[in-house]
């Protein structure tokens, strides 16, 4: 069971300054659909609903076998930090320029599902195409490697 769902976009969307992993409540079927690698998180983000945080528009697909006991495809759902974790994360979201959002959706060891989440700063347009020059160069070194 080595699920490991990944966020590309938040890569190239934004500057990743601090990453922590947090747990995620689920509902029964949600777990089950992740555990088969039904979850999408391009268009997800987190925000904080009164003192509690959220990862919001992230789509889980329903469960296959699930019968009216399935789950909303993009419910909010609570992240589980340390009180100081969160301290943090809001302090500096709500600077401005700074954003939470999920970067990858895991499976621990214990069977736990965790999500990965960075403290983010947009990236401009030069630094997105920089970003592509990086890679394709990279792209290109490595082809040349392999001759």
């Amino acid at each position: 069971m080595n699920v490991n769902i990944r966020n590309k976009k938040a890569y190239f969307e934004y500057h990743i300054l601090d990453k922590y992993v947090a747990g995620i409540q689920f509902l029964g079927t949600e777990i089950k659909s992740v555990r088969e690698g039904k979850a999408n998180l391009n268009d997800a983000f987190c925000a904080f609903l009164g003192n509690q945080l959220f990862v919001r528009n992230m789509h889980i697909s329903e469960y296959s076998h699930g019968s009216f006991y399935n789950h909303e495809s993009k419910r909010d759902r609570a992240l589980l930090l340390t009180k100081k974790e969160l301290k943090k994360l809001r302090d500096k979201s709500e600077e401005k320029g700074y954003t939470i959002v999920p970067l990858g959706l895991f499976i621990s060891e214990r069977g736990f599902a965790k999500l990965e989440i960075g403290l983010a700063q947009g990236k401009k347009t030069f630094d997105k195409r920089d970003t592509i020059k990086d890679r394709e160069s990279k792209i290109e070194l490595d082809r040349a490697m392999k001759r």
